[in-house]
């Protein structure tokens, strides 16, 4: 299957290759190296994917989408968005940042909350994703790569007049309803957006109980143009997760939990150009509360966490060939917590940037970072990356050290409980800081203005890889609340870890006719990690050896078919007592059929989700659902009048 699939889109995307377009594969972003600049200059393999793309796709949230995407591996534990981690390049949860408009949504809580992103589909203009080390620019847990969500009020241009409107309804089996409207205007200086998104199903069957989840997002955001120097951009957003979570963190039989997490989020933004230079500050707060109950007959956990973050940056361009860049992030991390206690950390960092072109083909972009946590002390954090791009092919490669600090989590996880149980997951204290030297060497070659072909040899060396590795009571550092001759999983420094890798992307785009269009990817990965420790840890070991994702969406006349999937190959672990199993490979594919039956304005549309009907889990104990059914309608009116053009980007029409 995994063969048939990546022959298919080759041989799509290989039939086109005569045909002319006039769109380009190397968008703009900002994600490489904070300034706007082409993909080809940043030394990265980057991928942008519009936000458009969600309500053509057979997805229901937001980390759905990014499963499907190349490159991406994400482990569901349940269906639109109940929870989902995210992993890159081989890396934990952990050591993917994720960032909106700038900010980091990582919880200081847990690395399990880092695809609760405070965002409606109808507000994001798009998502980047770095594949790679980046703790030289935005510093600890970007690791594995960076998602950066993109949205229209702080991306938005001066002069424009436009107004949008998006509505979309979908019911199916298990009494599944999502709902999400949004709405955009502008009006010259001034722009608005907003909007909701619901996702709610009940009767999935788990492990002796049937499922349930109720998801609300709401968001609201709005950017002013004072004059030609001065911009304001805020946001507030709001994300409540209700949600049936056995065995989502256990293999115990007992577990019949039920989880529900609140987060409260707010940013802001000023921007100030003048003469050369590019002055921003970015603040935002964000407040999760966590209410996690293992089973009737136990006490919540009951988590409040809180992140108060601000970064102030100058961009100055000295000449067209050179711009320098540099910035002070501030982050105060606090919790709360019956489990985990009360604590609270402060962390930091000083960073520069510089890109230099030389001649019309070769870029560098060397940056530097101090970082500064009060835990772990100080660390030097260096990055390097080289450009060269000439004709059709680009060259690029990237060398940087990374940094990650333990979250509350892993140095707290069961402390304050009277006992904890025998295999229960238990924090360290003590832990250190892990660190990791990372290389990269790729090349990207473009057949056309509409296809890209991108392949990358990289490699990580990590040093006190934090993870958790089952420890006997003997062995365990502090034995308050610990139940002698038991077993637990504790969370450790493994001296080190070495991962290494390939992977291969396509990208196509072509408009074949007004009333024609094919949008397509397809993603391989191949990934090996060694670890010094004899004992199997529980994330390291989890991720896949063998990745293949893809998704295509494709235009004829009034209709539309999209589809995506993902292949993944991974050691397979078993959990008699729960009776469950992660197999070692698996299949899944999705597919959306849409008729136009007003224009394109309105949309009817049949889904299918896990088409072939497979019996799979990402994590163990955590069956994900058979085939899933439904159908609904979508509703889109724009009155676009730009003065000025937006920038271009990978998968625009």
């Amino acid at each position: 299957m995994k063969i048939q699939i990546t022959l298919f889109l080759v041989l799509v995307s290989l039939a086109a290759l005569s045909q002319t377009d006039d769109q380009v594969l190397d968008p703009v972003t900002v994600t490489g190296s904070i300034q706007p600049n082409h993909v080809s200059r940043t030394g990265r393999n980057i991928l942008s994917f519009r936000g458009e793309s969600f309500n053509q796709f057979p997805v229901q949230s937001l980390d759905e989408l990014l499963r499907y995407l190349p490159g991406m591996e994400v482990q569901m534990r349940g269906p639109m968005g109940a929870q989902s981690d995210i992993v890159l390049r081989g890396g934990t949860f952990q050591q993917v940042l994720v960032l909106l408009d700038g900010l980091r949504v990582n919880d200081p809580n847990t690395g399990h909350f880092s695809s609760y992103i405070p965002i409606v589909p109808s507000e994001i203009e798009r998502v980047e994703v770095l594949k790679g080390a980046a703790s030289a620019i935005y510093g600890t847990d970007a690791v594995g790569g960076v998602v950066h969500i993109i949205t229209k009020a702080f991306a938005s241009r001066q002069q424009q007049k436009n107004t949008e409107w998006t509505a979309q309804v979908k019911g199916g089996e298990y009494n599944l309803l999502h709902a999400q409207l949004g709405g955009l205007y502008q009006d010259n200086n001034l722009l608005l957006t907003g909007g909701w998104l619901s996702n709610n199903t009940r009767g999935q069957m788990q492990r002796g109980n049937r499922g349930f989840l109720h998801n609300n997002t709401l968001s609201v955001s709005a950017s002013k143009f004072i004059n030609d120097k001065w911009q304001v951009s805020i946001r507030g957003g709001y994300d409540n997760r209700d949600f049936a979570a056995q065995n989502f963190y256990t293999t115990f039989l007992s577990d019949t939990a039920t989880e529900q997490v609140a987060t409260l989020w707010t940013q802001a933004r000023v921007e100030y150009r003048y003469a050369k230079h590019h002055l921003t500050l970015d603040a935002g707060f964000k407040k999760v509360k966590d209410d996690y109950l293992f089973n009737k007959s136990s006490i919540a956990n009951a988590n409040k966490s809180g992140m108060l973050q601000a970064t102030i940056m100058d961009e100055y361009q000295h000449s067209r060939r050179t711009t320098l860049i540099g910035g002070v992030q501030f982050i105060n991390k606090t919790i709360r917590s019956n489990d985990r206690g009360n604590h609270e950390v402060a962390q930091g960092g000083l960073f520069f940037l510089l890109r230099q072109n030389f001649g019309e083909y070769f870029t560098i972009h060397p940056a530097i970072r101090l970082e500064y946590n009060e835990r772990s002390g100080t660390e030097w954090i260096p990055q390097m990356n080289l450009s060269y791009k000439r004709n059709k092919w680009q060259l690029r490669g990237s060398a940087g050290k990374t940094i990650r600090d333990a979250d509350f989590t892993e140095r707290f996880n069961n402390y304050n409980k009277a006992v904890a149980s025998n295999g229960s997951r238990m924090g360290d204290p003590n832990l250190k800081a892990e660190t990791s030297f990372s290389y990269e060497a790729g090349a990207d070659f473009f057949f056309s203005h509409k296809l890209r072909f991108s392949t990358t040899f990289f490699q990580r060396h990590h040093r006190k890889l934090i993870d958790y590795i089952v420890t006997n009571y003997d062995d365990m550092p502090r034995k308050d609340n610990l139940i002698p001759g038991a077993t637990y999983a504790l969370a450790k420094n493994i001296a080190t870890v070495k991962t290494t890798g390939v992977e291969l992307d396509i990208h196509y785009n072509h408009k074949f006719s007004s009333t024609s269009s094919l949008f397509a990817g397809w993603g391989w990965v191949w990934l090996e990690s060694n670890s010094s420790d004899a004992s199997p840890s529980f994330y390291v070991s989890n991720h896949s050896r063998w990745l293949t994702n893809f998704f295509a969406e494709y235009r004829l006349q009034k209709f539309l078919v999209s589809v995506n999937g993902v292949y993944k190959n991974r050691k397979s672990q078993q959990a008699p007592g729960i009776n469950a199993e992660t197999s070692k490979e698996y299949v899944v594919i999705n597919m959306r059929l849409g008729y136009y039956a007003y224009k394109k304005k309105l949309q009817l549309f049949l889904q299918a989700d896990n088409l072939l009907d497979r019996r799979y889990s990402d994590i163990l104990g955590a069956p994900m659902p058979g085939r899933w059914i439904s159908g609904g309608f979508s509703f889109t009116l724009k009155n676009e009048k730009p003065k000025y053009k937006y920038l271009v980007h990978v998968g625009d029409n």
